[in-house]
């Protein structure tokens, strides 16, 4: 048996930035009509330190991992052989590496909790990924389970998944390949799916899928990857951004060296229900018109949105209490899109970077200006957040495309590039993860260190009617709260006795 330092291969990896710049492929893009259509060729393999095929399945019957387009991944039968053309993309970055991933949304949960519950098939898919990955050169598997315990799982996923890493992690690090996984960033999925500290250890990366935390699954306007909480947001709400995500994860014991946040080159659109509402949280009940690549209602690429904001008139707008923009075009039903531009990747690259993370990652490098149509390189986005990675200059882009407004009402103002601010040193952290406010049980804090070992605090409320429990680390019931010993909140359980 031989055994590899994974080790230097990250290292590697890394060496043309000072972070990962992982890039997924969706690789039906293949199919998209016009200038959507994106095969393994236009991948520029220069700017990522990490390509990721998506996506390999596994086998209801034996449990195997399982080719999903033969016809486009293999070169048997007169195949278009899509696995090997992407791994020879390493042939022009001699530090790239690319990935398999399996799973993702459409494969579900409940194979793979079948699969992970029993040694056996455990066996058999593990066998079967180091077979596929080395017949075809890849350097590691990406594990994209959506997700244990939920989507048909079963309560048992959550130590099987840990069971099932630690058992692949031996077996591809003896073949000198990497195991990383793609994971869920809202904190209702990640309470169910994941015991973190159990997972750690046995993966190189971990990418947080830190979008799609708003979508039109919900009947009201939201950004779908807001690096904050926006001022309305209330509940479980108050979990769905960036900062929490990457902070949860940190709090529960990821290492930053391992935490990569995603980046979404894509939007989430709306159906507003009328022409006068058109902020954040204004009803919209329908998903939006779909996209003319994509094809797809409710999402738009990145290159969509932009090339018709270069032909027609959107209003763009970017809310003050916010750092990323959203755009709406009433003439196409009352359409509604929040998405990341080069200003909003660049503010989350710049986050990710001065808390010491491993990097960034992209879904997914089809939806960029790959075509450079809106802007004078291809992949303007990507490139951007590897100019905040390679310490270089960022150059601010014009404030709105050809063709789009940026408004002015008293709602908007002008995309600004910032780096994220040095917070004051807490007052309120202790010990790294949650930390409770000591003087109002309905707040507590999110500590992390920074690269100089100072404390960072993140203030988080708890939903109404709630207080924070110091022993369960969470937002409980006032009745739990207030009947622990210890009298925790003397300030705050007389209203509620």
């Amino acid at each position: 048996m031989k055994l590899f330092p994974l080790l230097s291969l990250l290292t590697l990896a890394f060496s043309l930035t000072e972070g990962a710049i992982v890039c997924y492929y969706g690789s039906w893009a293949v199919y998209r009509q016009g200038d959507g259509k994106f095969d393994v060729e236009d991948i520029d393999p220069t700017i990522c330190t990490h390509i990721i095929f998506g996506f390999a399945g596994v086998d209801s019957s034996t449990y195997r991992i399982k080719v999903l387009d033969p016809y486009n991944e293999l070169c048997e039968n007169w195949g278009k052989c899509a696995f090997d053309r992407f791994t020879n993309l390493k042939s022009k970055n001699v530090y790239l590496k690319a990935l398999l991933a399996v799973g993702g949304w459409n494969e579900g949960s409940a194979k793979y909790s079948t699969m992970a519950a029993d040694p056996a098939k455990r066996q058999a898919f593990t066998e079967s990924s180091i077979e596929m990955l080395k017949a075809h050169n890849f350097d590691g598997l990406d594990l994209d389970w959506e997700y244990p315990t939920l989507r048909g799982g079963n309560p048992e996923d959550y130590v099987n998944f840990v069971t099932l890493l630690s058992e692949l992690k031996v077996a591809l690090q003896a073949e000198g390949l990497l195991l990383t996984v793609a994971v869920a960033a809202g904190k209702p999925t990640a309470d169910a799916a994941y015991d973190i500290p159990g997972m750690v250890p046995h993966v190189d990366l971990i990418n947080v899928m830190s979008y799609d935390f708003h979508g039109a699954w919900d009947p009201y306007t939201h950004h779908q990857s807001p690096l904050y909480a926006h001022p309305l947001d209330t509940g479980e709400n108050l979990y769905f951004n960036l900062d929490y995500a990457v902070n949860y994860w940190l709090s529960r014991g990821a290492p930053k060296e391992k935490l990569v946040p995603g980046i979404p080159l894509f939007g989430r659109c709306w159906g507003l229900d009328s022409d006068t509402e058109t902020g954040y949280y204004a009803p919209a009940s329908r998903p939006g018109n779909p996209g003319p690549y994509t094809n797809s209602p409710g999402f738009w690429g990145y290159n969509e949105i932009c090339e018709a904001q270069m032909s027609q008139s959107w209003t763009v707008v970017n809310d003050p209490a916010m750092h990323e923009p959203y755009t709406y075009y009433l003439p196409n039903g009352r359409l509604w899109c929040s998405y990341e531009d080069v200003n909003s990747v660049a503010i989350k690259a710049q986050y990710a970077r001065d808390l010491g993370l491993a990097g960034c990652m992209v879904w997914s490098v089809e939806t960029d200006d790959f075509k450079a149509k809106c802007h004078t390189r291809t992949f303007e986005l990507i490139n951007t957040i590897v100019e905040v990675f390679s310490g270089g200059t960022f150059t601010k882009p014009p404030t709105s495309p050809p063709g789009s407004t940026v408004t002015q009402d008293p709602d908007a103002t002008t995309p600004v590039y910032t780096p994220r601010p040095t917070p004051p040193p807490s007052t309120h952290c202790s010990v790294p993860g949650i930390n409770p406010d000591e003087q109002d049980c309905t707040h507590y804090y999110i500590c992390s260190e920074d690269v100089d070992g100072q404390y960072i605090e993140y203030e988080q409320v708890c939903p109404p009617d709630t207080l924070f429990n110091p022993v369960a680390k969470i937002c409980d019931w006032p009745d739990s709260v207030c009947h622990l010993e210890g009298n925790h909140c003397p300030n705050d359980c007389p209203s509620f006795l």
